[in-house]
């Protein structure tokens, strides 16, 4: 199916000179959803429907994903947790928003936290990324300059084009427990060379936004606000996956949060339960109050 075919949900909005790609929906408090390395806003669908009724949802593409533009410069942490806040102002919405952060955006969702403590009212992370002691062993000049190579190796070579939209499926078929339907737009957004540098350059600067954020959470102190560590689990007993568990438990008693479980459910947890995503947002603000209950 072809772009031309598939009217484009939401709209573009200038920050700091690059086009970002938006989809707002519902109404009530803020949510901002933010996906792992290489993800786009369509697969944050299933949580969205459950929000909105009860949020105001705010999901986008960083750059170089899903619609948006590419950035001029590699991604860092500061960088992204500014991008949210800036998106924010562009949208209008100055008051305090939930950030939901997936995998790799779980460093910026706690960035944000540590940089924005005004405007953060809390903070879920769903099977955030985590390293203890990060030690990127290339100067970030040189991983990035050797990443922008690679990018455009494979775009010359046509590899985006003749395997982006498979290699995001293996991906998430690798990545879930359940069966998932691929979506419309994975053809259209994963087969071009912006998509696939984007991916590139989020992989070859995780290091460096892990080291950030070790030195962020030294400097800044997180606010007083609610997270919750929302962890993956397949159901399997492995000695990999029971480590994950505690890790992620580690993870939110620094930061002094709560932790929970999604199961059964891979890293894309938004894939496979959904309402495990929507019931840590909703309940992290109703702490106290009845359950909002999900449609």
């Amino acid at each position: 199916m072809s772009s031309q075919r598939l009217p484009t949900p939401g709209r573009f909005v200038r920050v700091d000179g690059v086009p970002l790609h938006v989809v707002t929906e519902g109404a009530g408090p803020l949510c901002v959803l933010s996906g792992g390395l290489g993800m786009a806003w369509f697969d944050w669908d299933a949580v969205a429907a459950l929000l909105a009724p009860y949020r105001t949802v705010v999901r986008f593409d960083r750059p170089g994903l899903g619609l948006s533009a590419q950035a001029p410069a590699p991604p860092t942490l500061a960088a992204e947790a500014d991008r949210i806040a800036r998106l924010l102002d562009a949208l209008g919405h100055d008051g305090p928003a939930t950030i939901v952060g997936h995998s790799l955006a779980g460093f910026h969702a706690e960035a944000f936290a540590r940089l924005h403590p005004d405007r953060c009212a809390g903070v879920v992370l769903v099977d955030g990324s985590i390293e203890e002691d990060p030690r990127p062993l290339l100067p970030r000049a040189v991983r990035t300059a050797w990443a922008g190579g690679v990018a455009g190796v494979l775009s010359a070579a046509g590899m985006p084009r003749a395997l982006g939209p498979a290699a995001r499926r293996l991906v998430g078929r690798a990545s879930t427990v359940g069966s998932h339907p691929p979506h419309p737009w994975e053809r259209v957004g994963y087969r071009t060379s912006r998509v696939a540098r984007a991916c590139v350059l989020e992989n070859a600067t995780y290091p460096y936004q892990a080291a950030e954020l070790a030195a962020l959470r030294r400097a800044r102190p997180l606010p007083p606000v609610p997270v919750t560590v929302l962890a993956a689990y397949d159901g399997s007993e492995t000695a990999g996956r029971l480590r994950w568990l505690e890790r992620q438990r580690a993870l939110a008693a620094e930061l002094g949060g709560r932790f929970a479980v999604a199961a059964p459910a891979g890293h894309l947890v938004m894939a496979d339960v959904p309402e495990s995503v929507a019931r840590a947002v909703l309940d992290l603000t109703d702490t106290g109050r009845d359950a909002t209950p999900l449609r």
